[in-house]
């Protein structure tokens, strides 16, 4: 079923609300969680609706919260997210990086206290759009990805995104889980009825999980050893350099923040303490370096050489990073976003517990 960005944002405010979040909260949150919808990450759109509606539920989730900056000097800024969800503080983040690189060349903020945030990308496009070069890391809630060498695993799924502006081209947009797949895609998977590509997940034994089902069972039951693989898979074909990402990821996204590590964080809080994730935000004015328009100029003729690399097969033609999410998004606009019954499903019983209206 196909359904309107603007019924989506509707569903996704109406519940907001109903939880307790106040509207200028409500609006911010449910304009990334639909974007990103549009963009087709459906890992980390609507389908939160139900973690969410957990975090909540445990108390983890501060509805209440309002993100504010607590510290700053004319280039850097550190901004509390008050154990609220994670959109509103990351845009007021790369916003805040965003003023401090047009007044200064350069900006860096870091986010505290916070939770999930939806897809990194979004907020690097903000930079982008701003005419500025940005990038955006972040620690994350799972333990998921089994570093090179482990059979269990330690680390999350560790987003990087990066984004850079343009004359002519769409700007570059770099948004990537630092393990071979986001785990929520693992979970779209599951709601569509699909098998998992070979190298994703793997077992205790290092064997392929195909199953999406039995994949979750290893991700969140923790049954049998195994998880998801760094970016590259194995250590044959390099999964130490995706694990050595999503430990830069980390160590920005996190660590500099006082973000919490996931392993150590389940050992020492309560399971209704909130998650105390960090967010990463980096904006650079390209004029600091180059005369004005220079940098676009040679960023637009890269990307023309890469669109104009021969492709193996002329009905796949070469992209760059960006360009999927865009077709997308325009395709969506135009005939809505496809949500699998078994979502609506969910979504139907939350709005039930909710009390408010089934709008999909």
């Amino acid at each position: 079923m196909k359904v309107s960005a603007d019924k989506v944002r509707e569903q996704i405010a109406s519940l907001l609300t109903a939880w307790g979040m106040d509207a200028d909260i409500v609006k911010t949150t449910a304009e990334v969680m639909v974007e990103t919808d549009l963009a087709g990450v459906d890992s980390h759109g609507v389908s939160m609706l139900m973690d969410y509606e957990a975090f909540k539920s445990r108390g983890k989730l501060n509805v209440k919260a309002r993100p504010k900056v607590v510290k700053e000097t004319p280039v850097t800024g550190m901004v509390d997210a008050g154990a609220g969800l994670g959109h509103p503080a990351a845009v007021m983040g790369m916003e805040l990086a965003i003023r401090k690189a047009r007044a200064m060349g350069v900006g860096v903020v870091t986010v505290f206290n916070s939770h999930h945030f939806g897809a990194a990308g979004y907020y690097a496009a903000l930079a982008s759009r701003a005419g500025l070069v940005g990038m955006v890391t972040s620690c994350t809630r799972s333990i998921a990805v089994v570093p090179t060498r482990a059979a269990v695993p330690v680390l999350g799924t560790n987003p990087i995104a990066f984004a850079a502006p343009t004359k002519r081209n769409a700007p570059f947009l770099l948004d990537m889980a630092t393990s071979s797949v986001a785990n929520n895609k693992i979970k779209v998977y599951e709601l569509n009825g699909k098998t998992l590509p070979a190298g994703w997940v793997l077992d205790g034994k290092g064997q392929p999980v195909r199953d999406p089902k039995a994949a979750m069972q290893v991700i969140y039951d923790k049954q049998g050893g195994g998880g998801q693989t760094p970016l590259g898979g194995t250590a044959e074909m390099s999964s130490h350099k995706g694990y050595g990402l999503a430990m830069m990821g980390h160590i920005l996204g996190g660590t500099l923040s006082g973000g919490s590590f996931s392993p150590i964080r389940n050992r020492t809080q309560k399971s209704s303490d909130p998650d105390r994730l960090g967010h990463f935000f980096l904006a650079i004015d390209p004029k600091v370096f180059r005369p004005e328009g220079a940098f676009e100029d040679d960023l637009d003729a890269a990307i023309d050489v890469l669109h104009a690399a021969p492709p193996v097969d002329p009905a796949l033609p070469v992209l760059v990073p960006g360009d999927p999410e865009r077709a997308t998004r325009a395709a969506r606009l135009k005939e809505g976003i496809p949500l699998p019954e078994t979502l609506l499903k969910k979504i139907r019983e939350i709005c039930e517990r909710s009390g408010v209206p089934f709008l999909l």
